[in-house]
């Protein structure tokens, strides 16, 4: 659905992550499930949500160190923590793991809504830093701070390139893909490889990898 919040909700109990998914749909979100860490954990990191329902008890990878991973690699998208885990420790616990709500079930579905609502909501209004390996974009001054303080300032079309490969670092863009995406007004891909020059010339080459074939991807200057 264009223009809909897109929403990823990590369960493993079938019937709940389908009655979850059902009732986000009818209220008018974007909807994607993944049944285990493993699956969130790739969805997290490479595809943009705008808020997650992360269940704690998940296989392959539990909830809690999806949420650690998802922080650790920069990722700022809200989550809510949906657990059977409901204690006050159990609650700080979530929260100090870095997410932004936490809701012990059984739980009120009308509250959830609501709380996965008002998380999509900041998501929209705020425009959060972006990290990633060796410093971080601040998308609304165009500015990048690296590890060791050293401020640089970005041009317009340098600084939606960074961010968007920043805010998914697991994900190879083709250039057709960072064409439409970045450069909406551009008719020349040429231009992709213009801006990935500039950015590598600031930052050096490891900052963006090329994916022979394929495209690039986000590095690393640590």
């Amino acid at each position: 659905m264009s223009g809909s919040s897109r929403v990823l909700i990590a369960e493993d109990d079938v019937r709940l992550a389908g009655m979850l998914e059902g009732l986000l749909r009818s209220e008018g979100f974007d909807v994607e499930v993944a049944r285990d860490g493993q699956r969130a954990l790739h969805l997290g990191l490479t595809a943009g949500f705008d808020a997650i329902v992360l269940d704690r008890g998940l296989p392959a990878v539990e909830g809690l160190d999806v949420l650690r991973r998802l922080r650790d690699s920069g990722i700022t998208t809200p989550i809510l923590v949906l657990s059977a885990l409901g204690t006050a420790p159990d609650r700080v616990d979530g929260l100090n793991a870095g997410a932004e709500d936490y809701v012990a079930k059984p739980f009120d579905i009308d509250e959830l809504v609501a709380r996965v609502r008002a998380l999509t909501r900041r998501a929209s209004a705020v425009v959060p830093t972006v990290r990633f390996p060796g410093g971080r974009l601040d998308p609304e001054s165009r500015t990048v701070t690296l590890d060791d303080d050293t401020t640089t300032a970005l041009s317009e079309r340098e600084s939606a390139l960074l961010e968007l490969l920043a805010r998914r670092p697991g994900q190879v863009f083709s250039r057709a893909l960072l064409l439409e995406e970045v450069f909406a007004a551009a008719d020349d891909p040429g231009v992709v490889d213009t801006y990935v020059h500039h950015l590598r010339r600031k930052f050096g080459r490891s900052l963006i990898e090329t994916v022979r074939g394929v495209g690039y991807r986000m590095g690393s200057l640590s």
